[in-house]
């Protein structure tokens, strides 16, 4: 096999593992009545703390509208909370609510077991080479500018 045909491969699983992962999580997130995007939200507010609305649509790289509309489902959910800013009346600052700081706990939990489940099995050297080379692959995407800097996690 050529140089093409094993790069095509790899890509071809990376691409095969994408879509898997992004079902899986689709379908648990979906399963406590959550979406991707509020979720993302919630990564963000948990790397970020309690943030203004418009850090937040900064973070996501999404429109200050959209944000509003995320904000809007996670307050009805009772995972955040959105009150006056304390030094900017024009502000609204989101904040994890105790609910959404423990489900943030819980899929922190259920993400560790998986990787666990993932990885485990598989020895340790051949585990430190799959994570060099996806490191390789990740600065590889970051330096064509295609992937956002790491801190929000989609």
């Amino acid at each position: 096999m050529g140089d093409d045909e094993r790069y095509a491969a790899g890509l071809d699983r990376i691409i095969e593992l994408v879509v898997l992962l992004n079902d899986d999580m689709t379908k648990s997130l979906a399963a406590q009545g959550l979406s991707v995007s509020r979720m993302t939200l919630l990564w963000a507010l948990r790397e970020m703390g309690p943030s203004p609305q418009r850090a937040l649509a900064d973070a996501l790289k999404v429109t200050p509208r959209a944000i509003t509309g995320l904000v809007d489902g996670l307050v009805a959910g009772g995972l955040v909370t959105r009150e006056a800013h304390p030094t900017d009346r024009r502000a609204a600052l989101v904040t994890c609510t105790a609910r959404g700081t423990e489900l943030l706990a819980g899929i922190t939990a259920q993400q560790r077991e998986f990787g666990r489940q993932l990885f485990a099995h598989m020895p340790a050297a051949r585990f430190d080479a799959l994570l060099a080379g996806l490191d390789d692959v990740l600065a590889t995407l970051h330096g064509l500018g295609l992937v956002h800097q790491p801190g929000v996690t989609s």
